[in-house]
């Protein structure tokens, strides 16, 4: 069943993904060769102390950490660890969440470590380019499978393949709500899009082939053909204006009339 969400409950939530946006960004200038996971998860969980909200992933369906830090051929949910030293021409998701006044925020982003080849940053570009093509497309009166086609037509037109067993999702009061919303798919299928629908999107886009598998500890998906992966997410609210993306000052099409 989707939630639907008040302005008041959507503006609470852009004050929480206001948070994880800033959290996020003091991540990505952390991230240097010689650096740990582990050290970034320390500091992720320190910084929500000091912000005064709860992360959202740790302690979620037993996962272990604040964040979820996936390198190179790591997809999603990899586990910070003191043993995974990052590396000179590394990349990197963040996938990271918090609770606010009982909502829940939630955004990724994919980064260099020092300087990376042009494959890798071509794979960033496109994939985070891939995501705000979903964002456009999540207009009122849209469907849901127009998000789903706006991303598959931009990262295949490009030569990358999108992962299918891991989707973008509704959020709120939960970190997980309905609808699912694939990165794949036909166009004008699935659930009409109205205002007061909150949508995490979040392409996953692979160098190779698309196909991932879940390493033993239950979590980290990695590319089957060990190609390099990345991730974007953001949290996005479906106004009357357009989608808001939850954590910038205007609805995505009104921004510019706002400038």
């Amino acid at each position: 069943m989707i939630i639907y969400k008040s302005r008041e409950e959507i503006e609470t939530m852009d004050r929480c993904n206001r948070v994880v946006a800033q959290i996020l960004a003091e991540l990505k200038g952390q991230v240097e060769p010689g650096v740990t996971t582990a050290d970034l998860d320390r500091l992720a969980e320190s910084m929500c102390k000091d912000a005064g909200v709860r992360p959202a992933f740790k302690g979620y369906r037993g996962y272990p950490c604040v964040l979820c830090t996936s390198v190179n051929e790591e997809v999603v949910h990899g586990i910070p660890s003191p043993k995974k030293v990052l590396k000179e021409g590394d990349i990197i998701g963040l996938d990271f969440g918090v609770v606010l006044d009982g909502y829940f925020g939630d955004a990724a982003v994919t980064v260099p470590v020092g300087r990376i080849s042009r494959e890798a940053r071509d794979l960033l570009n496109v994939t985070r380019e891939s995501m705000h093509k979903g964002i456009q497309a999540a207009r009122p009166g849209k469907r849901l499978s127009d998000i789903s086609v706006a991303v598959q037509t931009h990262a295949e037109s490009h030569g990358y393949a999108v992962v299918r067993e891991f989707v973008g999702h509704g959020i709120g009061t939960a970190l997980h709500e309905d609808p699912q919303v694939p990165n794949y798919g036909p166009p004008g299928r699935r659930e009409r899009l109205v205002p007061g629908m909150c949508l995490a999107i979040e392409p996953m886009v692979n160098v190779g082939g698309p196909d991932v598998r879940v390493l033993d500890d239950g979590w980290t998906a990695v590319t089957t053909d060990g190609s390099l992966s990345a991730h974007f997410e953001l949290s996005v609210a479906i106004m009357p204006e357009g989608p808001w993306i939850l954590s910038e000052p205007y609805p995505y099409g009104a921004r510019e009339a706002h400038a």
